[in-house]
């Protein structure tokens, strides 16, 4: 195994043993959010502090709860991690950069096109996340690493329509 995939794994299982951002917020003021991957009992709770005061809106606070494989409780952790304190527009440009991560490697394994995906990703800066693109080799795990993306799109989109 290379010193790259090593390091990749190491990042996930530090993530996985010392979650970032665990615990929960009183509900309301923030908002509670759950997902669950069926196909592996994988759940995520998010608590979303958002300050829509601020011109466009704020992740000021975000809190993980849930349980599940080390992909899934890994992804949520570095997920809180990366999207605390960014803007909306902000934190739903790394919801579209991580997912095409997770279908553009996924495309290029299958041989095909990277097509718009390579769009979401350019000049984003994706840090630690980088670590889960392995998890493309198994396509039944990108669910587990996209769960925690598709519960903040929820989160932020419910936001945005209770405040419009």
């Amino acid at each position: 195994m290379s010193g790259l995939q090593d390091l990749y794994r190491e990042i996930i299982l530090d993530h996985y043993r010392a979650p970032r951002n665990r615990g929960e917020l009183p509900a309301p003021p923030a908002q509670k959010v759950e997902g669950f991957n069926p196909l592996c009992g994988d759940e995520v709770v998010l608590y979303l502090d958002i300050d829509v005061e601020v011109d466009g809106g704020v992740v000021t606070d975000v809190k993980t709860g849930g349980q599940g494989c080390s992909i899934s409780q890994a992804s949520t952790s570095m997920m809180s991690a990366a999207v605390k304190g960014k803007s909306i527009d902000d934190a739903r440009t790394l919801i579209r950069a991580f997912k095409a991560l997770m279908s553009i490697h996924e495309s290029k394994l299958e041989g095909g096109d990277e097509g718009d995906l390579g769009a979401d990703l350019e000049g984003v800066r994706l840090g630690d996340l980088e670590a889960l693109q392995g998890v493309v080799k198994f396509p039944v795990r990108i669910k587990c690493a996209t769960l925690a993306w598709n519960v903040l799109q929820q989160g932020l989109d419910e936001t945005e329509a209770s405040s419009g």
